[in-house]
């Protein structure tokens, strides 16, 4: 799946941004406001973001550490990382990026105060090794934050899966090119385990002492925050 995951990302890279504001009206913003809330980083802690995409969970991050602080994003996708340094040096800030499997980093054990993934651990090829690996290069106390997409019930959750099933991949098509790719990312998230089953995960990792879920507009995403051994 890896593979297959990183050519999707490769082709709607240099239009994900746009398309992500479009399709998720904004509310995308206030999800990483509330991974960096609840992951508890202070100033001068040291961060490391995963599957960081274009950047933007990395600066919201570097914005709460401070200049004494060190924020460190990675992806397994080259093109995605493309326009994430020009973005933070747009913005005034130092973080740095570079190329990393989730699920085989690069660093060394107890590196970080905090390792964060948004909406990327349903598209590795095995969720608890990732979960592990990153519980691996944070300190003991430290904490895993996962901020990941839910299944909303109720009314809400039967608009949203309309939403999702539809307008998504004809939207995500229309703006990008690449409807396949829109139509992807909604199953996944449809498939993947939320709530109570995600923190199941979190147990099978057997990184972690505490774990909690924090649903966010009406379960529709979810933050994980699991304090590692």
């Amino acid at each position: 799946m890896s593979t297959e995951v990183r050519q999707m990302f490769s082709s709607i890279a240099t239009r994900y941004d746009v398309t992500n504001e479009v399709m998720s009206l904004g509310i995308h913003r206030l999800w990483r406001r509330a991974a960096v809330k609840y992951s508890g980083a202070k100033e001068g802690d040291r961060i490391l973001d995963c599957a960081t995409g274009t950047g933007d969970l990395a600066l919201s991050f570097k914005r709460k550490v401070g200049a004494s602080g060190h924020v460190v994003g990675t992806d397994f996708c080259p093109e995605m990382l493309q326009s994430a340094p020009g973005k933070a040096s747009e913005a005034g800030l130092q973080v740095e990026f570079q190329v990393a499997d989730a699920m085989a980093l690069p660093f060394a054990d107890a590196s970080f105060d905090v390792a964060s993934i948004s909406f990327g651990i349903r598209n590795v090829d095995d969720p608890v090794k990732c979960l592990k690996e990153m519980a691996r290069v944070v300190k003991p106390g430290g904490r895993v934050v996962v901020l990941e997409f839910g299944q909303p019930q109720g009314l809400f959750g039967a608009l949203f899966r309309v939403y999702a099933k539809t307008i998504m991949p004809a939207l995500g098509g229309l703006l990008t090119g690449n409807r396949t790719a829109y139509e992807y990312l909604p199953r996944t998230a449809a498939a993947f385990p939320s709530g109570d089953a995600f923190l199941a995960l979190m147990d099978q990792a057997g990184a972690y002492h505490e774990r909690v879920a924090h649903p966010l507009t009406f379960g529709t995403s979810y933050v994980y925050v699991g304090t590692v051994r």
